[in-house]
Protein backbone atom coordinates (compact mmCIF):
# COMPACT_ATOMS: atom_id res chain seq x y z
CA UNK A 1 0.00 0.00 0.00
CA UNK A 2 1.41 3.25 -1.30
CA UNK A 3 1.20 5.64 1.97
CA UNK A 4 0.61 9.40 1.36
CA UNK A 5 3.45 11.12 2.20
CA UNK A 6 1.32 14.30 3.41
CA UNK A 7 -0.31 12.69 6.02
CA UNK A 8 0.90 12.31 9.37
CA UNK A 9 1.46 8.23 10.22
CA UNK A 10 0.24 6.11 13.12
CA UNK A 11 1.64 2.83 14.27
CA UNK A 12 1.78 0.94 17.26
CA UNK A 13 1.23 -2.40 18.83
CA UNK A 14 -2.39 -4.32 18.79
CA UNK A 15 -2.49 -7.34 20.93
CA UNK A 16 -5.04 -10.54 20.12
CA UNK A 17 -5.25 -12.37 23.31
CA UNK A 18 -7.77 -15.28 24.16
CA UNK A 19 -8.39 -18.51 25.14
CA UNK A 20 -7.21 -21.74 23.19
CA UNK A 21 -8.70 -21.98 20.19
CA UNK A 22 -10.60 -18.76 19.85
CA UNK A 23 -9.48 -17.80 16.48
CA UNK A 24 -6.83 -15.28 17.40
CA UNK A 25 -4.36 -16.73 14.67
CA UNK A 26 -6.79 -17.07 11.67
CA UNK A 27 -7.97 -13.40 12.66
CA UNK A 28 -4.16 -12.39 12.34
CA UNK A 29 -3.81 -13.61 8.84
CA UNK A 30 -7.80 -12.33 8.26
CA UNK A 31 -6.38 -9.15 8.98
CA UNK A 32 -2.56 -9.23 7.18
CA UNK A 33 -4.00 -10.85 4.09
CA UNK A 34 -1.17 -13.59 4.77
CA UNK A 35 -0.25 -16.79 6.07
CA UNK A 36 1.67 -15.60 9.47
CA UNK A 37 0.71 -17.46 12.08
CA UNK A 38 -0.03 -21.66 11.37
CA UNK A 39 -3.93 -22.48 12.06
CA UNK A 40 -4.99 -26.17 12.51
CA UNK A 41 -8.38 -27.37 14.67
CA UNK A 42 -6.38 -28.01 18.12
CA UNK A 43 -6.30 -25.72 20.56
CA UNK A 44 -2.82 -24.66 22.09
CA UNK A 45 -1.68 -24.47 17.91
CA UNK A 46 0.62 -21.09 18.83
CA UNK A 47 3.34 -21.28 21.16
CA UNK A 48 5.42 -18.10 20.75
CA UNK A 49 4.38 -14.83 19.83
CA UNK A 50 3.97 -14.04 16.02
CA UNK A 51 3.95 -10.30 14.95
CA UNK A 52 1.67 -9.03 11.91
CA UNK A 53 2.36 -5.74 10.17
CA UNK A 54 -0.62 -4.62 8.46
CA UNK A 55 -0.49 -1.51 6.16
CA UNK A 56 -3.94 0.17 6.53
CA UNK A 57 -4.68 3.36 5.57
CA UNK A 58 -2.17 5.89 6.77
CA UNK A 59 -1.38 3.56 9.51
CA UNK A 60 0.90 0.50 10.25
CA UNK A 61 -0.69 -2.18 12.91
CA UNK A 62 1.83 -4.34 14.68
CA UNK A 63 -0.71 -6.93 15.15
CA UNK A 64 0.38 -9.82 18.12
CA UNK A 65 -0.74 -13.07 18.21
CA UNK A 66 -0.29 -14.86 20.88
CA UNK A 67 -0.72 -17.74 22.96
CA UNK A 68 -4.09 -19.02 24.14
CA UNK A 69 -4.02 -18.38 28.04
CA UNK A 70 -5.03 -21.23 30.27
CA UNK A 71 -3.35 -23.14 33.13
CA UNK A 72 -0.11 -23.80 32.65
CA UNK A 73 1.75 -27.45 33.83
CA UNK A 74 4.93 -27.62 31.91
CA UNK A 75 7.87 -25.38 31.58
CA UNK A 76 6.78 -24.87 28.33
CA UNK A 77 3.60 -23.92 29.20
CA UNK A 78 4.60 -21.51 31.82
CA UNK A 79 6.37 -19.67 28.95
CA UNK A 80 3.33 -19.84 26.52
CA UNK A 81 0.79 -18.30 28.97
CA UNK A 82 4.00 -15.58 29.82
CA UNK A 83 4.49 -14.68 26.17
CA UNK A 84 0.57 -14.50 26.21
CA UNK A 85 0.17 -11.86 28.78
CA UNK A 86 3.66 -10.61 27.77
CA UNK A 87 1.82 -9.24 24.43
CA UNK A 88 -0.46 -7.69 25.90
CA UNK A 89 1.39 -5.62 28.76
CA UNK A 90 3.86 -4.59 26.04
CA UNK A 91 0.99 -3.19 23.64
CA UNK A 92 -0.63 0.26 22.83
CA UNK A 93 -4.04 -1.81 22.72
CA UNK A 94 -5.53 -5.20 23.18
CA UNK A 95 -8.07 -7.10 21.58
CA UNK A 96 -10.17 -9.47 23.45
CA UNK A 97 -10.95 -12.17 21.31
CA UNK A 98 -14.05 -14.80 22.37
CA UNK A 99 -15.52 -17.82 20.70
CA UNK A 100 -18.82 -16.77 20.15
CA UNK A 101 -20.33 -20.28 19.94
CA UNK A 102 -18.30 -21.45 23.34
CA UNK A 103 -19.20 -18.42 24.92
CA UNK A 104 -18.38 -17.11 28.14
CA UNK A 105 -16.91 -19.85 29.53
CA UNK A 106 -14.55 -19.55 33.19
CA UNK A 107 -11.20 -19.16 31.55
CA UNK A 108 -12.73 -16.83 29.01
CA UNK A 109 -13.97 -14.31 32.83
CA UNK A 110 -10.71 -15.26 33.99
CA UNK A 111 -8.84 -13.19 31.40
CA UNK A 112 -11.58 -10.71 30.98
CA UNK A 113 -10.98 -9.91 34.68
CA UNK A 114 -7.26 -9.70 34.56
CA UNK A 115 -7.47 -7.17 31.29
CA UNK A 116 -9.95 -5.22 33.35
CA UNK A 117 -7.77 -4.96 36.27
CA UNK A 118 -4.68 -3.57 34.19
CA UNK A 119 -6.31 -0.71 32.80
CA UNK A 120 -5.38 -1.93 29.74
CA UNK A 121 -7.65 0.18 26.37
CA UNK A 122 -9.58 -3.12 25.46
CA UNK A 123 -11.99 -3.75 22.82
CA UNK A 124 -14.20 -7.38 22.38
CA UNK A 125 -14.07 -9.50 19.26
CA UNK A 126 -16.71 -12.14 18.71
CA UNK A 127 -15.72 -14.27 16.43
CA UNK A 128 -16.81 -17.49 14.79
CA UNK A 129 -20.28 -15.47 14.63
CA UNK A 130 -21.33 -17.49 11.31
CA UNK A 131 -21.64 -20.67 13.21
CA UNK A 132 -24.07 -19.37 16.06
CA UNK A 133 -27.37 -18.16 15.65
CA UNK A 134 -27.18 -14.13 15.87
CA UNK A 135 -30.03 -13.83 18.29
CA UNK A 136 -27.76 -15.23 21.01
CA UNK A 137 -24.62 -12.93 20.34
CA UNK A 138 -26.26 -9.61 21.82
CA UNK A 139 -26.87 -11.49 25.63
CA UNK A 140 -23.03 -12.76 25.30
CA UNK A 141 -22.04 -9.17 24.75
CA UNK A 142 -23.85 -8.07 27.54
CA UNK A 143 -22.43 -10.56 29.76
CA UNK A 144 -19.17 -9.36 28.68
CA UNK A 145 -19.48 -6.11 28.92
CA UNK A 146 -20.27 -6.64 32.76
CA UNK A 147 -16.66 -8.62 33.27
CA UNK A 148 -14.50 -5.24 31.85
CA UNK A 149 -14.90 -1.78 30.30
CA UNK A 150 -15.03 -2.39 26.55
CA UNK A 151 -14.53 0.38 23.90
CA UNK A 152 -16.02 -1.25 21.40
CA UNK A 153 -17.28 -4.30 20.20
CA UNK A 154 -16.97 -6.39 17.25
CA UNK A 155 -19.20 -9.33 15.96
CA UNK A 156 -16.83 -10.97 13.27
CA UNK A 157 -16.30 -14.38 11.47
CA UNK A 158 -12.08 -14.37 10.75
CA UNK A 159 -13.03 -17.60 8.48
CA UNK A 160 -15.10 -15.93 6.50
CA UNK A 161 -14.30 -12.24 6.74
CA UNK A 162 -17.43 -10.75 7.93
CA UNK A 163 -17.14 -7.66 9.74
CA UNK A 164 -13.39 -7.89 9.23
CA UNK A 165 -13.32 -4.09 7.28
CA UNK A 166 -14.99 -2.51 10.06
CA UNK A 167 -12.20 -4.09 12.79
CA UNK A 168 -9.44 -3.10 10.12
CA UNK A 169 -10.73 0.55 10.72
CA UNK A 170 -10.78 0.67 14.13
CA UNK A 171 -7.43 -1.00 14.48
CA UNK A 172 -5.83 1.99 12.14
CA UNK A 173 -7.09 4.89 14.38
CA UNK A 174 -6.87 2.92 17.19
CA UNK A 175 -2.76 2.77 17.46
CA UNK A 176 -0.58 6.31 18.30
CA UNK A 177 0.51 8.71 15.74
CA UNK A 178 4.26 7.68 15.30
CA UNK A 179 6.69 6.92 12.36
CA UNK A 180 6.94 3.37 10.44
CA UNK A 181 8.80 0.79 12.27
CA UNK A 182 9.04 -1.59 10.08
CA UNK A 183 9.36 -1.13 5.66
CA UNK A 184 5.67 -0.71 4.36
CA UNK A 185 6.42 -4.08 2.55
CA UNK A 186 7.58 -6.63 5.32
CA UNK A 187 4.61 -8.93 6.29
CA UNK A 188 5.92 -10.19 9.80
CA UNK A 189 9.22 -10.42 12.04
CA UNK A 190 9.10 -13.57 11.99
CA UNK A 191 12.25 -15.59 10.63
CA UNK A 192 12.49 -17.97 7.62
CA UNK A 193 14.08 -20.49 10.13
CA UNK A 194 11.03 -20.21 12.47
CA UNK A 195 8.65 -20.11 9.35
CA UNK A 196 9.94 -23.35 8.61
CA UNK A 197 9.91 -25.04 12.10
CA UNK A 198 6.41 -23.95 12.70
CA UNK A 199 4.89 -24.77 8.85
CA UNK A 200 6.39 -28.67 9.55
CA UNK A 201 4.60 -28.45 12.96
CA UNK A 202 1.20 -27.30 11.41
CA UNK A 203 1.55 -30.41 9.60
CA UNK A 204 2.29 -32.46 12.73
CA UNK A 205 -0.77 -30.84 14.35
CA UNK A 206 -2.91 -32.17 11.30
CA UNK A 207 -1.78 -35.44 10.39
CA UNK A 208 -1.53 -37.16 13.50
CA UNK A 209 -3.53 -38.27 16.90
CA UNK A 210 -4.41 -35.54 19.44
CA UNK A 211 -1.65 -36.50 22.14
CA UNK A 212 1.34 -36.47 19.51
CA UNK A 213 1.27 -32.67 18.32
CA UNK A 214 2.04 -31.47 22.09
CA UNK A 215 4.54 -33.79 22.94
CA UNK A 216 6.93 -32.45 19.62
CA UNK A 217 8.77 -29.70 18.98
CA UNK A 218 10.96 -28.38 15.89
CA UNK A 219 13.56 -27.09 15.29
CA UNK A 220 15.28 -25.72 11.50
CA UNK A 221 19.35 -26.85 12.04
CA UNK A 222 19.94 -25.57 8.61
CA UNK A 223 19.00 -22.81 6.02
CA UNK A 224 20.55 -23.11 3.15
CA UNK A 225 19.56 -20.32 0.09
CA UNK A 226 20.80 -22.40 -2.92
CA UNK A 227 23.08 -21.26 -6.20
CA UNK A 228 19.83 -22.35 -8.30
CA UNK A 229 17.38 -20.38 -6.26
CA UNK A 230 15.82 -22.84 -4.23
CA UNK A 231 16.62 -23.92 -0.49
CA UNK A 232 17.71 -26.71 1.53
CA UNK A 233 16.00 -26.88 4.52
CA UNK A 234 16.62 -29.37 7.61
CA UNK A 235 15.15 -29.59 10.72
CA UNK A 236 14.62 -31.73 13.56
CA UNK A 237 11.72 -33.45 15.38
CA UNK A 238 11.80 -33.47 19.18
CA UNK A 239 9.31 -36.16 20.67
CA UNK A 240 8.71 -36.82 24.57
CA UNK A 241 8.17 -40.78 24.11
CA UNK A 242 9.06 -43.38 21.72
CA UNK A 243 5.48 -44.10 21.20
CA UNK A 244 5.46 -40.31 19.15
CA UNK A 245 8.34 -41.21 17.02
CA UNK A 246 6.52 -44.31 15.95
CA UNK A 247 3.69 -42.48 14.95
CA UNK A 248 5.54 -39.62 13.13
CA UNK A 249 7.60 -41.81 11.01
CA UNK A 250 4.64 -44.54 9.86
CA UNK A 251 4.80 -47.68 8.24
CA UNK A 252 8.10 -47.40 6.09
CA UNK A 253 8.01 -43.97 7.03
CA UNK A 254 4.93 -42.95 5.29
CA UNK A 255 3.38 -40.44 7.76
CA UNK A 256 6.92 -38.46 7.59
CA UNK A 257 7.08 -38.47 4.34
CA UNK A 258 3.75 -37.12 3.89
CA UNK A 259 4.47 -34.31 6.93
CA UNK A 260 7.35 -33.70 4.42
CA UNK A 261 5.92 -33.17 1.35
CA UNK A 262 2.86 -31.11 2.66
CA UNK A 263 5.60 -28.95 4.67
CA UNK A 264 7.52 -28.92 1.72
CA UNK A 265 4.85 -27.51 -0.52
CA UNK A 266 2.90 -25.20 2.28
CA UNK A 267 7.08 -23.71 2.69
CA UNK A 268 7.39 -23.46 -1.59
CA UNK A 269 4.51 -21.14 -1.69
CA UNK A 270 5.46 -19.13 1.27
CA UNK A 271 9.37 -18.30 0.13
CA UNK A 272 8.61 -18.38 -3.36
CA UNK A 273 10.98 -21.15 -4.32
CA UNK A 274 11.44 -24.25 -4.31
CA UNK A 275 12.20 -25.96 -0.98
CA UNK A 276 14.32 -29.23 -0.50
CA UNK A 277 13.29 -30.07 3.49
CA UNK A 278 14.79 -33.01 4.83
CA UNK A 279 12.99 -33.97 8.55
CA UNK A 280 14.41 -36.05 11.56
CA UNK A 281 12.58 -37.18 14.27
CA UNK A 282 14.56 -37.52 17.88
CA UNK A 283 13.39 -38.71 21.10
CA UNK A 284 14.58 -36.73 23.87
CA UNK A 285 12.07 -37.03 26.78
CA UNK A 286 11.35 -33.97 28.57
CA UNK A 287 12.32 -31.76 26.16
CA UNK A 288 9.67 -29.41 27.14
CA UNK A 289 11.24 -28.64 30.62
CA UNK A 290 14.54 -27.55 28.88
CA UNK A 291 15.33 -23.93 28.66
CA UNK A 292 17.14 -24.55 25.10
CA UNK A 293 14.12 -25.97 23.84
CA UNK A 294 12.04 -23.71 24.87
CA UNK A 295 13.96 -20.44 23.80
CA UNK A 296 14.40 -22.15 20.28
CA UNK A 297 10.63 -22.21 19.79
CA UNK A 298 10.90 -18.55 20.33
CA UNK A 299 9.67 -17.85 23.75
CA UNK A 300 11.47 -16.34 26.46
CA UNK A 301 11.68 -18.94 29.33
CA UNK A 302 10.28 -17.21 32.71
CA UNK A 303 11.89 -20.01 34.52
CA UNK A 304 15.65 -18.96 34.09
Amino acid sequence: MKIDENKATRCGFIAIIGAPNAGKSTLLNRLTGAKISIVTPKAQTTRARVLGILMHSTAQVLLVDTPGIFAPKRRLDRAMVAAAWGGADEADYALLIVDAKTGLTKAVAEIAGKLAGSGRKLSLVLNKTDLVDRQKLLPLAGDMSKLAEFEQIFMISAATGDGIEGLLDFCAASVPPGPFLYPEDNLTDLTDRLLASEVVREQIFLQTRDEVPYGTTVETEQFLEQKDGSVRIEAIIYVSRSGHKKILIGAGGARIREIGARARRELSGLLECPVHLFLRVKERPGWDEEAARIRATGLNDPSS
